[in-house]
């Protein structure tokens, strides 16, 4: 049966792209119900578009707190029969009006080898460490930054002194492994 979703999304959102793809090729028996950012102008609003699919987009300052507009998502995300939450670079901590609506349900992917390299800008992190070998870690998520039971990671070298290069060997691998994992928790629901 084809689990329903909904992929949160703060930049460009080229997970959300190859969640979609994976989707519309038949490797992931979902459907993304809408797309959810906290950035209106943000690219994966373009690209949601392009796919059709609804956007809900939302500027936290017009809110009076997190539990407010948290409980505005949850209604929307209810009312759309929503199973599971997927965050794709979504650049916000998650609270507890959304955590205690979706319990183990909702699903995150880092640019890192956690618990290495927490939190914003991973990979600059883990460059200005000077670390060989980074990765991608797909999660749950709790009300920690990036501390919720690990699912799966994949190792990635890093380029030395060429973030743009290891960027783009940290998507790929995450576009595959994200796509895996989501499958993997699907099947078992």
């Amino acid at each position: 049966m084809t689990t329903k979703i909904a992929v949160f999304a703060s930049g460009s959102g080229s997970n959300f792209q190859a969640i979609q793809e994976a989707i519309h090729c038949g490797l992931l028996d979902a459907k993304i119900e809408l797309v959810v950012t906290d950035k209106p102008g943000a690219f994966v609003v373009s690209r949601a578009k392009n796919f059709g699919i609804p956007v809900y987009a939302f500027s936290a300052k017009s809110f009076e707190s997190k539990s407010a507009y948290e409980a505005e998502i949850v209604a929307k995300l209810r009312d759309l029969n929503v199973e599971w939450i997927v965050l794709a670079g979504y650049m916000r901590l998650i609270g507890h009006t959304l955590l205690s609506a979706y319990p183990n349900r909702i699903v995150n992917i880092h640019p890192s080898l956690l618990p290495s390299f927490p939190g914003k800008d991973a990979i600059g992190q883990a460059m200005e460490h000077g670390v060989k070998v980074t990765g991608v870690t797909v999660h749950f998520v709790d009300e920690g930054m990036d501390t919720g039971p690990i699912l799966a990671q994949a190792a990635v070298e890093v380029v030395d002194g060429n973030r743009e290069e290891t960027e783009t060997r940290i998507h790929a691998v995450e576009h595959e492994l994200y796509t895996k994992t989501l499958k993997q928790l699907f099947e078992t629901k």
